[in-house]
């Protein structure tokens, strides 16, 4: 059995036991994130694919670490002028485990419900916060959000 998953705006085919490198989720190490949104799953029945996402179906991972990956290096360089620009960057990722693939919320009672995050866009925050019951306004920004679906969970 196999899924593919979209996080971090790039997709990745997945196993259960696999350990990947995502874009950072912003989760400390030993929490539980479930990817929602599966492109495709294949399993004993057969291949689903979704349109564009597989309804139902979902990936439960947890977090084993965050950190930076190696440097990479810009140079820029032009000939006869003089002209030389050097400039790094560290890419920020978050490392997990898948534990299973799930279809038609198979698990969704054992594991954690969705974590809201900063990275998270908009729109998914104004959907998480209306599933919990928090009346925000649309026009309010991220952080605001945030803070009200926190509130409402304490």
């Amino acid at each position: 059995m196999y899924a593919v998953i979209e996080t971090g705006g790039k997709q990745y085919k997945v196993q259960e036991g696999d350990v990947l490198r995502v874009e950072k989720l912003g989760l400390e190490p030993g929490e539980k994130v479930v990817f929602d949104k599966v492109l495709a799953m294949s399993t004993e029945e057969g291949m689903k694919v979704g349109h564009p996402y597989v309804d139902g179906a979902s990936v439960f991972a947890e977090v084993t670490a965050n950190g930076k990956e190696k440097k990479v290096v810009i140079f820029k360089y032009k000939a006869k002028k003089d002209y030389r620009k050097k400039q790094g960057h560290r890419q920020n990722y978050t490392e997990v485990e898948i534990k299973s693939l799930g279809g038609n919320g198979e698990q969704a009672d054992e594991e954690a419900p969705k974590k809201v995050s900063a990275s998270m866009k908009k729109d998914e925050l104004i959907a998480a916060a209306k599933e919990q019951g928090v009346d925000v306004d649309e026009k309010a920004t991220k952080a605001e959000i945030i803070e009200a679906i926190e509130a409402a969970e304490k």
